[in-house]
């Protein structure tokens, strides 16, 4: 039976990633034409790390800064959500460890600056740990936001 792996070694395991590619027709009618670059994990984790605390990125900005970063017109809107997820476990891993410095991954937000259920904690970790940084949290119907989170974007 094969083992099952960690979330810090799906954070490493980089699949011949980054690459940039032709963004594929089923994709088009949405985003358009040009190029999508697909991150490593590892990238995605690096961004969320460099959050300080008081500010917050959305997976929207994530991506911008990866699709600048490779010179694509789009980052993939697919993995970039995934890859912020493994880098959540990893950092949930880490801090079981008695690590201090984590990945800060409950400042990134989903698009529209809404809160992750699936990240450790799921929504109540998430707003727990927002609310201590000093963020409102506002809940819309079944689902939760941050308050102005447009005003915390920080400067990466």
């Amino acid at each position: 039976m094969k083992k099952k792996k960690s979330w810090r070694e799906k954070l490493a395991d980089a699949k011949d990633l980054p690459k940039v590619v032709a963004i594929p027709p089923g994709m088009q009618p949405k985003w358009g034409s040009g190029t999508i670059v697909i991150p490593a994990p590892v990238e995605v984790d690096q961004i969320m790390r460099k959050v300080p605390k008081g500010k917050l990125i959305t997976i929207n900005g994530i991506r911008e800064i990866l699709a600048c970063k490779h010179g694509a017109t789009l980052g993939c809107p697919i993995t970039a959500g995934i890859f912020a997820r493994i880098a959540a476990g990893a950092a949930e891993e880490d801090e079981a460890e008695g690590k201090k410095r984590v990945t800060p991954y409950w400042r990134t937000l989903k698009s529209g600056g809404e809160l992750n259920s699936k990240y450790p904690g799921g929504i109540e970790g998430q707003r727990a740990k927002l609310e201590a940084e000093g963020h409102t949290v506002v809940c819309r119907g079944q689902r939760f936001f941050v308050k102005d989170y447009e005003q915390s974007k920080p400067r990466l």
